[in-house]
């Protein structure tokens, strides 16, 4: 099953920095707006920030299987929205800016969902940490190939056609949920109301002073450095004198270095220590990013661009790691609602 899933999940992600990279070059091709891009990257993330909690409660509610089926799907036919207009011509920021806005509303069940779904694709709780480092290193070998690819695609034929590659690698990643052979799940019966389940969440999360520390410094991180990405575009073109392709590039060296942090987080044997991990990461990609601001220089600005992936990625999946190896399970979904709210709901501010 967690094969299965990496294979289909790995396709997909690919398609999906893709649309990032191409959605970023259109908005700055259409407005050569800083402030634009900010608000498309705000639209894109807000929604996960105010229903992530909600969603949290679905996702311990539901079948996890079936709440992922549904949410790629419409993903897909976000992307395939996204293609229709560019490919025809008809694209407008606006458009953007509401179809961003319906990916964020998505990815407020998806990524909790996905993030308690890989619990129960692994049978040995011991192989958990390695588990969610794959999963990392599955995110960030797309996010080397994707922005690469999108870059060549941007400038040889334009970024409708990013979208329309998008949108048909998500029937991979469909394909190998359906594909899948899980254990019958107990019905998880609501035990109280929204409101009361919620605030049970709350007072879970807020009270473990581990699980506390870990999503105050994650949300921060996601308020103030995240958002980096937002103003790539105007590094690539203002700063750099380059074009789709020299985002492209610096895009792709950030994701050669969260694989190499991912990769090195998978190859170790337990969790012991990673509290330290989280911690040293943290401080190096702000140092990265900081002297990555002050870069002119395009071999100087890449070489940085892998020290803050790096920092980025040790940091979020050791988090991750730490998380689901403390948390009780019938309030999994609830606990990394929150963790999706502390790293992509904070960055719609900082955006």
């Amino acid at each position: 099953n967690y094969r299965l899933f990496f294979t289909g999940q790995s396709l997909s992600l690919i398609g999906t920095w893709m649309t990032r990279i191409a959605t970023s070059w259109l908005v700055y091709r259409l407005t050569h707006s800083a402030l634009l891009l900010g608000l498309v990257g705000f639209a894109g993330q807000i929604p996960t920030f105010l229903l992530a909690p909600f969603a949290g409660v679905w996702v311990d509610r539901l079948n996890r299987h079936r709440v992922l089926v549904v949410t790629q799907t419409l993903a897909m036919l976000q992307s395939f929205a996204l293609a229709a207009l560019a490919l025809a011509g008809r694209i407008t920021v606006w458009d953007i800016v509401w179809l961003s806005a319906f990916q964020g509303l998505i990815n407020a069940f998806d990524m909790p969902g996905r993030q308690a779904f890989v619990v129960e694709m692994v049978e040995d709780r011991q192989d958990l940490g390695n588990a969610i480092a794959l999963n990392s290193s599955m995110v960030n070998m797309a996010r080397l190939v994707g922005p690469s690819l999108a870059g060549m695609v941007i400038a040889a034929v334009g970024e409708g056609y990013c979208f329309l590659i998008d949108g048909i690698s998500y029937l991979a990643v469909i394909a190998s949920l359906l594909l899948m052979k899980l254990a019958p799940q107990p019905a998880r019966r609501a035990k109280a109301n929204m409101i009361e389940e919620l605030r049970e969440g709350w007072v879970y999360v807020s009270r473990s002073a581990a699980i506390r520390a870990l999503l105050l410094l994650l949300a921060l991180v996601s308020l103030v450095g995240m958002p980096y990405t937002v103003l790539m575009p105007i590094f690539a073109g203002s700063v750099l004198h380059g074009g789709p392709h020299t985002l492209g590039f610096l895009m792709g060296a950030s994701g050669v270095g969260a694989l190499a942090g991912a990769l090195h987080l998978a190859s170790r044997k337990n969790v012991l220590g990673l509290g330290r991990v989280v911690m040293y990461s943290a401080a190096l990609f702000g140092a990265g990013l900081i002297t990555f601001s002050q870069s002119r220089w395009f071999w100087l600005s890449l070489a940085l661009m892998f020290v803050t992936g790096l920092g980025m990625m040790q940091q979020m999946a050791s988090t991750n790691t730490i998380l689901q190896t403390i948390v009780t399970e019938e309030k999994r979904g609830r606990v990394m609602s929150y963790y999706t709210m502390a790293f992509v709901g904070m960055a719609p501010f900082g955006s």
